[in-house]
């Protein structure tokens, strides 16, 4: 409970972690100067997508000559007991005009794994940022999506189609959900995108409803309020302590969920939580 406590403060006040590498900070400002001058980006730059993938070549090529090849990756397949790779992405906006809004819950679940179980999100592939780690001995890849939210799914696809896995069972999509209290999870293994855009375009773009996914609640719009003005709203200093204990119990379902205990992590987690007085 530590490690978030300490870290907390960074969660809700600090940049996207990737702005501390060089490749990460570009991507995000690359992602600011688009959402300036052409609003939301709605394509992908087909020539930049080659130059990636070369320089993905060039790196597998690199491993192999200073001996990070065949050996190592089934090293690395034998200390994780030879388990499934499993894609955790969160939702959310990049740029920093979005950072600790209530539409990037996502985000900050991401963050606060990465920061627990030590793996760096910064690099720049499949028009997100992602980073691959050991969670609980499951091989994982973190995503966050550098498409803005309602365009998500073309990155998650880019994603699930790089690393060849089951969207059905390897994927699992954290994002807000305002029909829950402020903090309450919902685990859910399929359904429809509930009015959230961002779900809606996963579903588009994998052309199924069933994937496995963590919904936090954000709280109820307020009467009077406009919906895009509420999720894109910050959290109160309140609703800031509540969702530090969410995103804890958060990390409890990823690491039931990858030990394949969904319905016990449905059972344990999807409770109402108690509204605070």
């Amino acid at each position: 409970m530590r490690w978030l406590g300490d870290r907390f403060s960074n969660l809700f006040g600090r940049r996207d972690r990737a702005a501390g590498s060089k490749r990460g900070a570009e991507a995000v400002a690359a992602a600011e100067n688009r959402a300036e001058q052409n609003g939301i980006e709605t394509a992908t730059n087909k020539e930049t997508e080659r130059e990636i993938e070369k320089e993905i070549e060039k790196e597998i090529e690199s491993n192999k000559e200073i001996g990070i090849g065949t050996e190592a990756v089934k090293a690395s397949e034998n200390k994780t007991g030879d388990k499934k790779m499993v894609i955790i992405a969160g939702l959310g906006n990049p740029t920093r005009e979005y950072e600790n809004t209530r539409h990037n819950i996502g985000f900050m679940a991401v963050d606060a794994l990465a920061d627990k179980y030590n793996i760096s999100v910064m690099d720049c592939r499949h028009r997100a940022l992602v980073g691959k780690g050991v969670i609980g001995g499951t091989k994982v890849v973190l995503v966050k999506p550098l498409t803005y939210m309602n365009l998500s799914g073309e990155a998650i696809r880019a994603v699930v189609d790089y690393y060849k896995v089951d969207a059905e069972s390897e994927l699992i999509v954290i994002y807000d959900d305002i029909s829950l209290d402020v903090g309450q999870l919902r685990i859910r293994k399929k359904g429809s995108a509930g009015g959230h855009n961002g779900i809606k375009n996963i579903i588009a773009n994998l052309g199924s409803d069933t994937f496995l996914r963590i919904k936090v609640g954000v709280g109820e719009k307020p009467k009077g309020y406009d919906l895009a003005d509420y999720v894109l709203g910050h959290f109160s200093k309140e609703e800031m302590k509540v969702m530090a204990e969410s995103l804890e119990k958060v990390d409890g379902a990823v690491n039931m969920m990858l030990e394949d205990q969904v319905d016990m992590a449905m059972n344990n987690y999807n409770v109402k939580s108690t509204k605070r007085k």
